[in-house]
């Protein structure tokens, strides 16, 4: 599992993070609402190992998160806001090139598939990236999860920008990776989206968790509510 102890971050006076505890078991999805500034991008941050706690411990399957550890981030994938890929490469070739440097070597027909299940269309897995909706680069961020066979799937704001159907395309996505026992944490401000795609919610003010719940105990409208009150 994922799994936060006291974790706690500060940068001189400000602190982004303050005594985070949680946990995410494998087949969860745990999406975390909070504002700008709230310390939800720190906290995936964290577990990526892309900076280091001030204090308390990210332990992804029981092994703390160091920066630049092979042992975790060989667990994990990552999908960013803005999935950085590049744009004079098909989505076929991006995809070779990061699960190659993931150190995984797949045939195009595997490569393919990673790409069919993720949601892409056959037809634009030879075209340009650059002709690409936000959606479909979504989807190739997923197959590069996908490919390198990680537990943990980390997501920033996936569905920023992203229209109705591609949203909706990417919660059957997300549900599908859930079903398969992968453990997926989402940082959004999408209050009905979390309700509809996550297993648990929490809420994070001025980097404290200020609230959690199953999302089968609470409404979208209750959790509005909530938020609005808290925040």
């Amino acid at each position: 599992m994922l799994t936060a102890i006291n974790l706690t971050k500060t940068y001189g006076k400000h602190q982004a993070l303050s005594d985070l505890n949680l946990s995410v078991n494998k087949g969860e999805i745990f999406c975390l609402l909070g504002q700008n500034g709230a310390g939800k991008t720190t906290t995936i941050n964290l577990f990526l190992g892309l900076i280091e706690a001030t204090s308390g411990t990210a332990q992804i399957n029981g092994v703390t998160v160091t920066p630049n550890s092979n042992k975790t981030t060989q667990m994990i994938a990552y999908i960013p806001e803005v999935v950085q890929l590049y744009g004079n490469l098909s989505g076929l070739e991006n995809l070779n090139f990061f699960s190659r440097l993931a150190g995984f070597k797949y045939s195009n027909s595997e490569l393919s598939n990673f790409l069919v299940k993720a949601g892409l269309q056959e037809s634009a897995h030879q075209n340009k990236l650059a002709s690409y909706s936000k959606g479909m680069r979504q989807k190739v961020g997923i197959a590069i999860a996908l490919s390198k066979n990680a537990d943990y799937i980390f997501m920033d704001e996936p569905i920023s920008g992203l229209d109705p159907k591609a949203t909706l395309e990417f919660t059957k996505i997300c549900k599908e990776l859930s079903n398969e026992g992968k453990a997926i944490f989402m940082a959004t401000h999408d209050i009905f989206n979390a309700v509809n795609v996550g297993t648990k919610i929490g809420i994070m003010k001025e980097g404290k968790l200020v609230h959690t719940s199953n999302t089968d105990a609470i409404t979208a409208e209750e959790l509005q509510d909530l938020y609005l009150k808290t925040i």
